[in-house]
């Protein structure tokens, strides 16, 4: 494909593919490279067969034409990661090695041409800070490393400080994207996200599971606020070499969010609280607050987030 496309890294996932959705709507032609390990094709099936659109599965690294496809991209989103809880938990060497290596393979592709990159991080750079609400000029607190959680926060850190760096050294046009909690149709349960888990119990009038007292809080954001932002922020030039919290502000404890689902779903389920120890492993450690400043979001986009918890449990749960 000789013509300018942008190129989406983690297309076939469940933000990447509402990217790739919107890109094309736009009227882009777009690459997709994903190696579906956490992705699924099922997540494009609405937009497969559109002649704007290229799915190439594989891993960065094992993508033989990155040269040819990055030298014509225009742009560049680099979703691709190894995501969820559980996933961190089960397979921290997947975890790191996906994250770190992909990323940098990526970038060195990337710097000769200068083609602007988004990297998306995520909100577990935070780490164990008990702040009230996260900055993106916060200081960050990580766990010890023989707790594998903190694997997942420290290989997506370590990719910020490697787009920073080719930003510094190699000219590269950067932007990062700290996600808090993004939620919508298509994300799966199957990697422990807690909101397709609700919904899917609630409508098997099934319990809903709540690990520990329920009491840890958490913001969500719709997944079409995030594209929005992320679109934004790829074209905004003074975003470029900079930091960006992307999530929503209404802050929810996990007992309320199960509360709602039932109470959205008209649901018959009960709750259930289970212990952390018998949900993942003894000592794991959860943040008890998860809630973004996104004022730097608003002044360098004009944008913020604004979809309803209420809305977001009802469009997630139609699908």
């Amino acid at each position: 494909m000789s013509t300018h496309h942008v190129m989406v890294t983690g297309g076939a996932g469940f933000i990447g593919s509402h990217l790739v959705e919107r890109l094309l709507h736009e009227g882009k032609r777009v690459v997709v490279v994903d190696d579906l390990s956490t992705g699924s094709r099922e997540n494009l099936r609405s937009v497969e067969k559109n002649p704007s659109l290229r799915i190439i599965e594989s891993k960065i690294s094992a993508c033989a034409e990155l040269p040819q496809l990055v030298t014509s991209a225009e742009s560049i989103f680099h979703l691709a990661a190894a995501v969820g809880v559980e996933l961190v938990v089960k397979s921290p060497i997947h975890v790191l090695e996906t994250n770190l290596h992909e990323t940098e393979v990526l970038l060195e592709a990337a710097a000769p041409r200068r083609v602007p990159v988004l990297v998306a991080s995520t909100s577990e750079v935070y780490g164990k800070s008990q702040k009230p609400a996260f900055s993106e000029e916060d200081d960050l607190l990580i766990g010890p490393p023989h707790q594998s959680r903190w694997s997942y926060a420290c290989s997506k850190l370590m990719d910020e400080f490697l787009a920073l760096a080719y930003a510094q050294e190699r000219g590269l046009p950067v932007v990062i994207t700290r996600l808090f909690n993004t939620v919508g149709p298509r994300q799966t349960g199957r990697y422990g996200m807690v909101l397709p888990r609700f919904i899917a119990a609630a409508r098997a009038s099934e319990p809903l599971k709540v690990y520990g007292d329920g009491q840890q809080s958490r913001c969500f954001c719709y997944v079409l606020d995030t594209v929005e932002a992320l679109l934004r922020l790829q074209s905004a030039p003074a975003a470029r070499g900079q930091i960006f919290n992307i999530g929503g502000t209404e802050e929810v404890t996990i007992l309320e969010l199960a509360e709602r689902v039932i109470e959205t779903l008209g649901s018959k389920s009960r709750i259930e609280f289970i212990p952390y120890e018998q949900a993942y492993a003894p000592g794991f450690d959860d943040m008890r607050r998860r809630k973004p400043v996104v004022e730097k979001l608003a002044r360098t986009i004009g944008f913020q987030p604004a979809t309803t918890l209420r809305e977001i449990i009802r469009r997630t749960a139609a699908g």
